[in-house]
């Protein structure tokens, strides 16, 4: 008998002569190769690897006396054993030649059974025994039997005990006292041993030695100690051995170091089952999931033989469900049903895991209750599913029955995964009752629990309790402070979150990444662009910046503070850009209205292999719909259909408002029609569309249709129909629906709403009506609200009213040209020049130039841009003739130019030349020239359509018998035959 062999890790593997196993997609059903199992046993050979060390005398048939001790240390029954043994031994006394053969082996088989049982007291009185016996005390099977007992019993400081009373120390002792320290963790002490053992000149590492040292290693997650391991092993020549060769493999894999892990595998000149096990394992714990299940596919056809035991299994099916593969988790499933280990409790809870992560609660259900021997595991892990699903009630229902299961008790983990399903305030009541059975349990001091409860009471709207368990906590780390912070961030407190970081980092503790990721969306949500660089500048220093995680973090920063060119430097450094930073990109250009940045960066997202989802088809038709852009939109629209996301509610809300923004109100109310399920949001964009193309009392049915369907307008319901009533002119519906809105529907109104029935006042001439309401507005009127009333004085030249708004606007907005145009056109619309001249000295004192006009069309899947008397475009001298033709046939039908629109001291025919170099009229004239007949053109501009483009393009629509759709920066006009929709009234 020599050295105890170590027992191989927990999870060992092997792979075939090829670098990286590459596992395709579930969508690709021809990629699963066919798992017919190689003609042999179910059950995998058992390879035994030969020992070298000293065997024990055999003898021919039992001995009477060896023959009992051995029926008593199977039954368990080791104090009896023990009374046998000294009773044979007389007393202990061990000198008889003819017994002391027997009583040695009956000593070994019972230092056996202590160790299987546990039983270390049994074991001391025989370590006793072996050290009274002057025969027996420097015995090295019993020194080794002894140092592999006390390791199994938790007490390595023995076996180092027995280890260093040995006289004479070989190859096994080491080798047992190893495997001891491996086994309970001591890894240090392991490698210590390793180094005493090297500096003997008489023993050499063998293969028994290095899996024991590989473990250390990994335990350690030391890679340059491992390869100077490996290194020895090479020079030793045990590398060949499978077990060290496995060893290596899952040291590797554990230290992160996956590219050697596969070397290692390669170059391997005998695999069994365990090392594909092994290489399986390295894969799934460095996240390469998809190679894990082609390492699998790897050993089925190149295995030789080789059969998938419970370790195989339970390893490749997690890597199915990260990767989501539900069609590869059923072909597992399949296998261990034919393998008869589907009923395995480790196999049963891996898929069960599976199919919930894969969104198939209902079968993972099923599974969990075939599972007879469920563990607190299994009830953990089918929490869990219904948790992260987001079932609330499924997953407590499960709590308590769990509760009443006989001989199970809830535990930590049981805690920590029913806690993630509390995220509403009507859970609160029930988050209270896991938190007292966890109080009550003595759970609370554990740190992972406490930090969830922080997490969730914060979820559930009660960031009191969630500073109340903070302040509980004992002993306050990194992560306790980081689930306090995130907790106020994400709730909506983001100065709180803050302030506690100044604490935090007073009291000595420094940020990790979950702390800045916290930080910097509380600054993207306070819009604190400088405080969010210096956390920038931070992360640069202590090179944070590459984190997947942080890196989204600060393109969310720098978009939503409105600074797209640091975001866009930060995407483009990224290496590995998830589907994530992608959605960020589009998202942010679309809402910093970037459209065409949003449309560039989808098209890079599509050629990257990166397949878009609901978010990005999102961005994308928000920037469509800017550009308004039908051609690209109805792309867009076609690419969500056959992606399968055009079914999701925000998509289609998307979709709606697309094309109710590109004109074509017949394709939103069509979308809109055939959804059946109608939530709040589908009814408040279509009464939105509706709004901005002056159908006010389309919108008005349709808000009343909506609560006939029993649904609840929210703020933006009302938004949409404020909207609606302002661009129709129903003055008296509009302030009838804004003073229902706190006292029938408890909808308390915002800066938006005021703004819009500012606005309608205004447009209709009653100004003395809306200065009285913004003076009266329960918040403080914004530069919106005043721009608007400045706007509408101009257009009623009311010079008093406009005076004083234009005070308290340029108070708010002293830097903004637009507002300076506003007064600039008021003065001139009355005819006061030297007003003028004053207004635009200060602009150019301040450098100040105001907004060129611009119109775009587009054409053939093309946007064609134009800005007021540009002549760029080498069609200009037609485009500008086929206006002079255009206009002489609409002065036939009763065009004059309106010179009123031109804010310029001009001569009249200077005038009259400007209005002809009008953005949309050229843009107008380049359609014409560029579409057949019939065809419908689509223009938008960036400022107000004037009044005498408006009667012009009227005009025209009837002479070129054409349907023109004109979207400024506040509606759309319809023109067809003559006549716009909106009545001569915007």
């Amino acid at each position: 008998m020599g050295c105890v062999a170590p027992p191989a890790p927990t999870l060992w593997c092997h792979h075939r002569r090829k670098l990286v196993f590459h596992h395709r997609s579930s969508n690709h059903s021809n990629s699963i190769p066919s798992l017919s199992l190689p003609k042999c046993s179910i059950s995998p050979p058992t390879t035994h690897k030969p020992h070298h060390h000293h065997s024990p005398t055999k003898t021919h048939s039992p001995q009477p006396f060896l023959q009992r001790l051995r029926n008593l240390c199977d039954s368990g029954n080791l104090n009896e054993a023990l009374l046998l043994l000294r009773s044979h031994s007389q007393n202990g006394a061990v000198s008889s030649s003819s017994s002391s053969s027997n009583v040695k082996e009956a000593i070994g088989l019972l230092l056996l059974a202590c160790g299987h049982r546990k039983d270390i007291e049994v074991g001391r009185k025989l370590h006793t025994i072996v050290s009274a016996s002057h025969q027996l005390r420097n015995d090295v099977v019993l020194s080794t039997r002894l140092i592999a007992m006390y390791c199994s019993c938790g007490s390595p400081a023995d076996s180092r005990s027995v280890f260093d009373a040995a006289k004479r120390k070989d190859l096994f002792l080491y080798n047992a006292l190893l495997s001891c320290y491996a086994r309970n963790a001591l890894f240090r002490d392991a490698i210590s041993l390793f180094l005493e053992l090297l500096s003997s000149a008489e023993l050499l590492p063998d293969s028994f030695t290095f899996p024991c040292v590989a473990k250390a290693c990994s335990g350690l997650a030391d890679a340059v100690l491992g390869e100077a391991v490996h290194a020895l092993a090479v020079k030793v020549g045990v590398f060949s051995d499978v077990f060290v060769g496995n060893a290596l493999i899952a040291m590797y894999g554990k230290c992160g170091s996956l590219e050697s892990a596969v070397k290692v595998f390669v170059t391997m000149p005998l695999r069994n089952l365990v090392t594909w096990n092994s290489m399986m394992c390295a894969y799934s714990e460095n996240r390469a999931f998809g190679e894990c299940c082609g390492a699998f596919m790897g050993m089925l056809s190149e295995g030789e033989g080789l059969v998938p035991d419970v370790v195989t299994l339970v390893t490749v099916i997690p890597a199915c469900a990260a990767l989501g593969d539900l069609i590869m988790g059923m072909v597992l499933h399949g296998l261990a049903f034919k393998l008869g280990v589907g009923e395995e409790v480790m196999v049963n809870n891996s898929l069960v895991d599976m199919y919930s992560k894969c969104g198939y609660l209902r079968e993972a259900r099923v599974l969990f209750e075939m599972n007879g021997g469920r563990s607190v595991v299994s009830w953990n892990t089918m929490i869990g599913g219904y948790s992260k699903g987001g079932d609330f009630r499924g997953a407590f229902e499960l709590l308590r029955d769990m509760q009443r299961e006989e001989g199970l008790k809830v535990n930590e983990v049981t805690v920590l995964h029913v806690l993630p399903a509390c995220f509403e305030e009507l859970q609160l009541l029930s988050l209270k009752e896991i938190h007292g059975y966890a109080f009550r349990h003595g759970y609370q001091n554990d740190e992972l629990v406490a930090n969830a409860f922080v997490a969730a009471y914060a979820k559930c709207s009660s960031l009191d309790c969630a500073e109340r368990v903070f302040c509980g906590m004992e002993g306050k780390t990194v992560s306790s402070w980081n689930a306090l912070i995130g907790a106020h961030a994400q709730n909506g407190f983001p100065r709180k979150a803050l302030d506690l970081y100044l604490v935090m980092r007073d009291s000595g503790l420094d940020p990790d990444l979950f702390t800045i990721g916290s930080l910097l969306l509380a600054c993207a949500s306070l819009k604190f662009l400088r405080c969010g660089k210096e956390i920038h500048g931070f992360m640069l220093r202590n090179s944070l910046e590459l984190d997947e995680f942080i890196g989204i973090s600060l393109l969310s920063l720098y978009i939503r503070c409105d600074n797209v060119l640091p975001a866009k430097i930060i995407f483009d450094k990224m290496k590995n850009r998830s589907l994530v930073c992608w959605n960020t990109m589009i998202t942010g250009f679309s809402q910093n209205e970037l459209p065409c940045e949003a449309l560039d960066t989808f098209r890079q997202m599509l050629l990257s292999g990166i397949k878009p989802q609901e978010i990005a088809v999102m961005g994308v038709l928000g920037a469509c719909s800017q550009l308004s852009t039908l051609r690209l939109g109805k792309e867009v629209h076609s690419f969500a259909l056959k992606a399968h996301v055009s079914k999701d509610t925000f998509v289609t809300c998307a979709l709606i408002d697309m094309y109710a923004k590109c004109g074509c109100m017949e394709q939103s109310w069509n979308i809109f029609n055939r959804v059946n399920e109608k939530d709040d949001a589908l009814w408040n964009v279509i009464i939105a569309g509706y709004g901005i193309h002056g159908h006010g009392l389309k919108a008005i049915e349709l808000f009343e249709l909506m609560q006939n369907k029993g649904c609840r307008p929210d703020s933006f319901t009302f938004l949409g129909v404020l909207i609606a009533c302002n661009h129709a002119g129903l003055v008296t519906e509009g302030l009838k629906y804004l003073g229902q809105m706190q006292s029938l529907y408890s909808v308390r109104p915002k800066l938006e709403h005021y703004a819009c029935v500012v606005d309608m006042l205004g447009r209709a001439g009653q100004l003395h009506e809306a200065l009285k309401l913004v003076n009266e507005m329960p918040d403080e009127p914004d530069s919106g609200i005043w721009s608007s009333l400045l706007s509408s004085c101009r257009n009623y030249g009311d010079l008093d009213i406009g005076e004083v708004v234009s005070k308290r606007l340029l108070e708010l907005e002293p830097d903004k040209a637009e507002n300076y145009v506003l007064l600039s056109n008021l003065y001139a619309a009355l005819g006061k020049w030297d007003e003028v001249r004053k207004v635009r000295h200060i602009m150019k004192e301040n450098g100040l130039h105001k907004d060129a006009g611009c119109s775009w069309i587009e054409i053939g899947g093309k946007v064609y841009r134009f800005v007021v008397g540009d002549g760029s475009l080498l069609e200009s001298k037609k485009i500008q003739q086929a206006w002079i033709k255009l206009e002489k046939k609409i002065r036939k039908i009763g065009y004059k130019p309106d010179t009123s629109c031109v804010l310029h001291e001009l001569e009249e025919e200077e005038k009259i030349k400007i209005l002809k170099s009008h953005s949309e009229k050229l843009a107008i004239s380049f359609g014409l020239l560029s579409t057949a007949k019939r065809t419908t053109l689509r223009i938008c501009k960036n400022l107000r359509i004037c009044v005498d483009c408006h009667n012009a393009i009227k005009l025209v629509s009837k002479v070129v018998e054409r349907d023109i759709i004109v979207r400024d920066n506040k509606r759309f006009h319809h023109f067809k035959n003559g006549f716009c929709t909106c009545g001569d009234y915007w």
